[in-house]
């Protein structure tokens, strides 16, 4: 356990005008690679959510929330230290955060708080100095991960506000023993486009259904001990997830079934209304500067990100014009940049020769069996031939609001020109800013795209995006 100077406390309480107990407590709650349609108060009428959906109710729920990647590892290191993958040192899957990355929760150490982990980790050794309290090992996690939230929270000090960082497995491949099984019935779930509509498709998004209903179950049993102790209306709660559902043509991928994340806060001395939505676009690289600002800290100098804390009580006032996401190495070779307005979805893919299946375990997947066999058939619809095809096109451009599931690639449409020019620069001015690069050696292929198998090869990584521009010690944040 960590203790905070005595001095230190006196002169926040000088400076702020109130003693740390003043401040609010925060529990941020990270799910695995669950999509952002797939909870109840974002559309899908068959997951049970009943707790997020009525977190959302008491609170906001942001439309237009995007991840820097769908990536399990560096999305969370993109998020806990306010940066963009390639500018974090950790831009690929398994890649640890480098210890000269500032991550947000140390401030909040430094402001008073306490601050406490439970469940999965995945971001290496560096970040852990930001927590006085981490439960990550194999006995702490529990099917789903979230077996020791509710302890953290009950053994915390009470003589400190508390940040909580709770984040599970749910809903990541394999499926394992949930006492949730068989809440959700194939002939009931909602098939996209891109899948093929099958018994065991349906079989497969019923089980991950299953899975998201036990990580909200627990939301649930966490804020219930909030209440408990009687801290409920002096917490805020914000909860995401890390990358889009475990399925072809969502995780990794760049279109909004990879990047696009819920994000529903609830505060309930913060925020003025409830039941509210906002349209504005918003980063998760925005959430640490969110959360500095709301314990009354600074950001970071390093952080490219902002605080969106003004949308609380004016949810669609203008915040960001550009949404900028990245696709690097997750199983396989990719290099992919993303650029999203309200309107627009642009994808400049630098290694289009390479096919896009998905990470391995969508790979080995009922779901991408059903799609393989289909193939064999000759009866892939477009939508579900996109998994396979190799070359790709270099560019990618969608119209989101006639084309929400980026289906229809318009990039060869002379009456995009304009945009399609606007895009193209944005996106240069991105990556010159931020100091990206593109390798000429990537790391390669560590797994079969077809069957999701290890290959038998000699694992070694190629040069990190980034790495020749030094863009780990780069803070420009690019366009915003």
């Amino acid at each position: 356990m960590r203790f905070i100077p005595l001095f230190f406390f006196f002169v926040t309480s000088y400076v702020t005008g109130q003693t740390s107990l003043d401040l609010p407590n925060i529990v941020l709650i990270i799910a695995d690679d669950i999509g952002w349609n797939d909870v109840g108060c974002y559309g899908n009428e068959v997951v049970k959510t009943p707790n997020m959906d009525r977190i959302a109710r008491e609170g906001m729920r942001f439309d237009n929330a995007y991840l820097t990647t769908s990536s399990c590892s560096p999305s969370r290191t993109s998020i806990i230290s306010g940066r963009y993958p390639h500018n974090t040192g950790a831009a690929e899957l398994h890649t640890p955060l480098p210890p000269e990355v500032g991550i947000f929760p140390e401030k909040l150490q430094e402001a008073g708080y306490f601050t406490g982990q439970a469940g999965k980790w995945h971001m290496g050794n560096a970040p852990r100095r930001g927590f006085d309290v981490i439960y990550d090992g194999r006995d702490d996690l529990g099917p789903g991960g979230e077996k020791m939230w509710v302890p953290l929270l009950q053994n915390r000090p009470k003589d400190q506000p508390f940040f909580l960082w709770l984040a599970a497995t749910d809903a990541h491949r394999g499926w394992g023993p949930n006492m949730f099984e068989g809440q959700h019935h194939p002939e009931d779930v909602q098939v996209p486009p891109f899948l093929v509509d099958s018994l065991g498709t349906r079989m497969d998004l019923a089980k991950y259904y299953d899975e998201i209903m036990r990580f909200d179950y627990y939301i649930g049993e966490v804020e219930r001990e909030l209440k408990v102790q009687g801290v409920a209306d002096q917490t805020l709660i914000m909860i995401i997830s890390d990358n889009g559902r475990p399925f072809p043509r969502c995780k990794t991928r760049l279109y909004d079934s990879g990047v696009k994340t819920p994000l529903i806060v609830k505060w309930p001395h913060g925020m003025n209304g409830k039941g509210q939505t906002s349209g504005s676009l918003v980063s998760v690289i925005d959430i640490g500067a969110t959360l500095l600002e709301v314990a009354g800290a600074p950001p970071l100098k390093s952080m490219q990100g902002q605080s969106f804390l003004k949308l609380f009580n004016a949810p669609n006032m203008p915040f960001r014009n550009y949404i900028f996401s990245e696709h690097n190495w997750h199983d396989h070779e990719a290099l992919e940049r993303m650029v999203r307005t309200r309107d627009y979805l642009y994808i400049l893919n630098l290694r289009p020769n390479l096919p896009n299946q998905g990470p391995a375990d969508s790979n080995n997947s009922p779901s991408f069996v059903e799609l393989k066999d289909k193939r064999t058939k000759h009866q892939l619809t477009a939508a579900q031939v996109d998994v396979f095809l190799s070359p790709r096109p270099r560019e990618e451009l969608f119209d989101c609001q006639r084309d929400p599931l980026q289906l229809i690639n318009i990039v060869a449409d002379p009456a995009m020109d304009t945009k399609l020019s606007e895009l193209r620069k944005i996106m240069m001015l991105w990556m010159e800013q931020t100091g990206d690069t593109h390798p000429e050696q990537l790391t390669p292929d560590w797994y079969s795209r077809e069957s999701g198998a290890a290959l038998d090869i000699d694992r070694k990584r190629g040069e990190m995006p980034g790495a020749s521009q030094s863009a780990v010690s780069v803070s420009d944040p690019g366009p915003f």
